[in-house]
């Protein structure tokens, strides 16, 4: 079907119909080639194109929709021109067609035209919810951007942007698809920018959009939005790559040639019915190779790949074993994704041989469906369905994932937060671990035993206090690996510490976790985040008592809903006490009309009063383990994110390691007069290798009135004498030193020691 101006369906001004026709030279399709007598002319792009591609798949009143939508959008761009100098309705019809490529709905073809016009043009949600119902509006909505609204920098629009974006996708995830197939046209056409909008705009392809594609399986949209990506971040490393590879293309004929003989002949003489062809890597899947792997460009293309497509599920390992009785395989080389899938719904076996003349040869297999789902991901047979049972296994995997971020929405602060969680859980790699009871459960490489607490349930991840990996004994923050069987103990009184965040890998535990610190917590916050803020205005000479105006005007102002809420933000580090007052300064300064008298100009001006800690705060305080300070010790806090004050004896490298690279997150610290608990401490003993003589160094911790939390042996290097190291809690240095007196006057005992680490 051609649309000629004698179309009554589609009747658009003549100077905008040209306009339409004029669209940019088009790349090859990102997922699919197109059917024969279906393919532009030479390149271009044109509604007449998109039109006949949609005309294959949707019912003739959705063909009425998709060309009204194309209709409204020409004439809201009308006059609009991109950089390029093209007319700016290329870039909607140029959009609908990545869809169109991958089979979307009407309602999705229609967003894709429609996606600027909220955004650019103004058009209300409601005018589209009129003329083009509900579910396209809600699809256009979660395209457009925040840009009505204003944010305290670029960094939080954007993370807001993204936020917004993320949760309309989760909800639908054509939403992420239109805004990939937008992405891959805008990476295209990205040359017409200025360097430093076209490094920014692929800093970001690189760091969301391309994990993302991957996570949703779109391999052939991540390979090409990550070359486009590189070529703009690294152009002259780009140009050098390309360059070399096309002139090893030729030196390496003669090898793949011979390769790709040998296996056609070997599978065919099996009875194989297969398709066998070189895979060629991408210029930056080469360079990530060179850079992290520490390889030079020769030993790289020393690797040759290959892919070979079967006709059924049984013929990919009766093609594996003919592929071993050919060449030699590698050991360790060999990974079965069609058993376990990954977790993007890819499958293929992967194997590695040894080939002529002793090279390499990677291989993978797999049948013509599992080919089409590697390639174009959860887009490989999208026919957007609303019926969750009727979705495929990859649809209802993927629907899961989705599912996540709004959970994660639920218990996160705000939009970086949010979109810190989303890009971690965006990690291209996966271990495959199991529950007792044989589930597969796919995690982030690195991920320890509590994430897979906090993935079977957020309560068993709140509760957990131990765990069997493989039946045996595991500490909650033991990084788990492929095959792993966890079983994860818990008691209803356990509850998250502040601790597991430093070791967490999912994002759905980490924003659990903080949530719970948040909300559980939120009295101990807000009483300590009180004591800071008065103790900072108090610094500027101002009266911690505050005028109820002046709060509202904070409140409004900060995003605050309460006093309290503003309290809490700073006891647990996210916004900074000292911040805050100087901001109060300037809104009395505002409000006086003048500046406030100077400081004074003694050398404690603006300067913190020490806060002092009694070490009942609870969770809001939390003594480092790096150096374990006691009451005695001089202390230093250190203001961490949803953390509370993580207090360090002031002679602790760690802490002056970090307080070099954030001073303004550290405030001075003082122990109050009345303690009324024990403290942790380490001290190391050196003793001869002879009977009995642990049991009298306990005896004599337990005489000195200590408690031991912890014992442990190591043997000295001439295996002469034992250093023996304890945990044991104290009252303060004085208790301590006593205690180490009495300790090194028993017979046997060389030296007595305390460990910091």
């Amino acid at each position: 079907m051609n649309l000629t101006p004698a179309d009554s369906s589609l009747s658009v001004a003549p100077q905008s119909r040209a306009n339409a026709e004029r669209s940019p030279a088009r790349h090859n399709d990102p997922v699919s080639k197109p059917e024969s007598g279906t393919a532009p002319t030479a390149g271009v792009a044109s509604v007449s194109h998109l039109i006949n591609k949609v005309a294959e798949y949707l019912t003739a009143s959705e063909l009425k929709k998709v060309k009204e939508a194309y209709r409204f959008s020409d004439e809201m761009h009308l006059g609009q021109i991109r950089k390029s100098g093209e007319p700016y309705i290329s870039h909607p019809i140029a959009v609908a067609e990545i869809c169109a490529d991958w089979k979307l709905d009407a309602q999705a073809i229609m967003a894709a035209l429609l996606h600027d016009v909220m955004e650019d043009q103004g058009v209300r949600k409601d005018e589209l919810i009129e003329r083009f119902g509900a579910p396209v509006a809600a699809l256009v909505d979660g395209l457009s951007k925040l840009d009505k609204i204003e944010f305290q920098s670029q960094i939080e629009a954007q993370a807001e942007n993204f936020r917004k974006m993320l949760l309309a996708m989760a909800r639908d995830v054509r939403v992420i698809l239109v805004k990939l197939a937008d992405r891959l046209h805008n990476m295209r056409t990205l040359g017409v920018m200025v360097p430093e909008k076209k490094r920014r705009i692929a800093r970001e392809t690189m760091e969301v959009y391309v994990p993302i594609a991957h996570r949703l399986g779109l391999n052939n949209i991540y390979r090409e939005l990550q070359d486009l990506a590189f070529s703009h971040l690294y152009p002259v490393r780009y140009r050098t790559l390309a360059k070399a590879v096309k002139a090893a293309r030729g030196n390496r004929r003669e090898v793949v040639t011979k390769i790709l003989d040998s296996v056609k002949n070997t599978l065919a003489a099996t009875g194989i019915q297969a398709q066998v062809y070189g895979r060629e890597k991408t210029l930056y899947g080469i360079y990530r190779k060179m850079r992290n792997k520490h390889l030079s460009f020769s030993q790289v293309l020393d690797v040759y790949g290959f892919r070979i497509v079967v006709d059924s599920f049984a013929n990919c390992y009766v093609a594996l074993g003919t592929l071993h009785a050919l060449y030699k395989p590698m050991p360790g080389k060999f990974k079965d994704y069609i058993a376990i899938p990954k977790l993007n719904g890819y499958q293929s076996l992967h194997t590695t041989l040894i080939g002529p003349y002793g090279t390499p040869v990677e291989f993978q297999i797999r049948t013509t469906e599992m080919h089409r789902v590697a390639e174009a991901g959860v887009a490989a047979h999208w026919l957007y369905k609303d019926d969750e049972a009727s979705l495929t296994d990859l649809q209802q995997r993927t629907h899961a994932w989705l599912q996540s971020l709004l959970d994660i929405q639920k218990q996160t602060g705000d939009s970086a937060e949010f979109l810190e969680h989303v890009k971690v859980d965006l990690f291209p790699d996966s271990v495959y671990v199991f529950t007792p009871k044989s589930k597969i459960i796919a995690l982030p490489r690195g991920a320890t035993v509590l994430d897979f607490a906090y993935t079977i349930h957020t309560d068993i991840g709140d509760q957990a206090i131990a765990a069997r990996v493989n039946h045996e004994h595991a500490a909650l923050r033991a990084e788990l690996r492929n095959g792993d069987i966890v079983e994860i103990v818990t008691a209803p009184t356990s509850r998250p510490s502040p601790n597991w965040l430093t070791f967490v890998r999912t994002g759905k535990a980490r924003s659990a976790i903080r949530h719970h610190l948040r909300t559980i917590n939120l009295a101990e916050s807000t009483e300590l985040g009180k004591r800071l803020l008065a103790q900072a205005l108090s610094a500027i000479d101002i009266d911690p008592l505050l005028p109820e105006a002046l709060v509202d005007k904070l409140l409004n102002e900060s995003s605050a809903k309460s006093l309290d809420e503003l309290y809490a933000d700073i006891g647990v580090g996210k916004r900074m006490a000292t911040l805050v007052a100087r901001h109060m300064r300037g809104l009395l300064e505002t409000d006086a009309g003048s500046p406030l008298p100077p400081l004074a100009s003694d050398s404690r001006a603006g300067k913190l009063d020490p806060v002092t800690i009694y070490g009942n705060e609870g969770t809001a305080v939390q003594l480092a383990q790096c150096c374990l300070p006691i009451p005695g010790d001089g202390i230093s806090g250190q203001l961490k994110r949803d953390q509370g004050i993580t207090v360090h004896s002031t002679d602790c490298d760690v802490a002056k390691r970090h307080q070099s690279k954030e001073p303004d997150r550290w405030i001075e610290l003082v122990w109050g007069n009345e303690l009324s608990r024990r403290f942790d401490c380490r001290i190391k003993v050196l003793v001869d290798n002879e009977k009995g003589v642990l049991a009298r160094v306990a005896a004599e911790i337990g005489e000195s009135d200590a408690n031991i939390t912890y014992v442990g042996m190591d043997d000295d290097r001439d295996h002469l004498m034992k250093q023996l190291r304890f945990t044991i809690q104290v009252e303060d240095r004085i208790h301590l030193a006593r205690l180490m007196r009495n300790v090194r006057r028993i017979p046997g005992v060389a030296r007595i020691v305390r460990e910091r680490s």
